[in-house]
């Protein structure tokens, strides 16, 4: 999954290079308040691939005394921080200059610069966001898009599906408001095209925080990964009873698994070895990303509901 998450994101990365330079450009020809908008929108898209794939990095380094568990979470950290950005940045920015030309309008020269622009930039973003597209459909598997963006355990990939979606999206707005700036002789509708992309930004964010937040505090793996894991457990003979399953996700690849059992009151403690042995490599070997399984042995617990 790693290796798909970064494709996506150079994909991503080559086009909103390109697609910024080609705005601020044309903002500067024209002086287009929307045109400029895009053009800070692009930039941070930017400098947003350049932080997940620090994160992807950062999330690679291996478990020390500090971090037993490895640095998967660098991931999750990373992505929260780009959420961040976009809604500082990227709308604050857009919505600050949308009203300052709303305040002070001033004439677009040469506005066919303009549509030039947007028609390479809806294209070069399009094959962006298309390659996003499917390379998030790969991982979804059987689930709805929506219940896959809340299940998704590397926010990477839809990180950058919410970017290119809000790009196109602002893309459209910027389009029909310099058109109708052009055509009506209303220079508003320009700003107003940029305070729109604003908002459109913002709420792009507040969707990615919500999204990541989850995985940033600690969340738990996949409802049925975990009972798999209690069926794998159950299917040991010296099991009475599975008290308790707690998962944790520590990285997109990376499950934490603490487990509580009842055996058998008359096991042995060589047998509970032997048991506890057993079902840690049964529990690896049917989800690899399981990386740790720590297995409590205690009585039943009746906990209160």
């Amino acid at each position: 999954m790693a290796s798909g998450s970064k494709k996506v994101i150079y994909a991503a990365l080559a086009g909103n290079s390109l697609i910024a330079v080609t705005k601020f450009v044309a903002a500067t020809l024209t002086g287009s308040s929307a045109m400029l908008s895009e053009g800070i929108h692009s930039l941070v898209d930017t400098g947003n691939q350049f932080l997940l794939l620090h994160g992807l990095k950062q999330a690679k380094k291996p478990a020390d005394a500090n971090f037993p568990f490895g640095h998967g979470k660098e991931v999750y950290f990373w992505s929260f921080i780009v959420a961040i950005l976009i809604f500082a940045l990227g709308g604050g920015i857009s919505i600050y200059e949308g009203i300052s030309h709303i305040r002070h309008p001033e004439p677009m020269s040469n506005p066919m610069i303009n549509y030039i622009v947007l028609g390479l930039a809806i294209i070069f973003e399009g094959a962006a966001w298309l390659f996003a597209f499917r390379e998030f459909n790969l991982v979804k598997g059987k689930w709805g898009y929506l219940e896959a963006i809340q299940r998704a355990k590397d926010p990477s990939i839809f990180v950058v599906l919410f970017e290119d979606s809000a790009a196109m999206l602002g893309l459209l707005v910027a389009f029909f408001g310099i058109l109708l700036s052009q055509t009506t002789g209303i220079l508003y509708f320009d700003g107003a095209a940029s305070v729109i992309i604003g908002f459109i930004l913002i709420g792009t964010s507040i969707w990615l925080a919500y999204e990541t937040k989850g995985l940033l505090i600690g969340e738990s793996a996949d409802r049925n990964v975990i009972k798999e894991i209690h069926d794998i457990i159950k299917a040991n003979s010296l099991v009475e009873c599975v008290n308790e399953v707690l998962t944790m996700h520590m990285g997109p690849d990376f499950i934490l698994a603490n487990i509580s059992v009842d055996f058998r009151d008359t096991s042995t403690a060589v047998e509970l070895e032997a048991a506890i042995a057993e079902i840690d490599q049964s529990i690896k070997a049917a989800h690899p990303q399981i990386k740790r399984v720590f297995i409590e042995a205690e009585k039943r617990v009746i906990r209160p509901v």
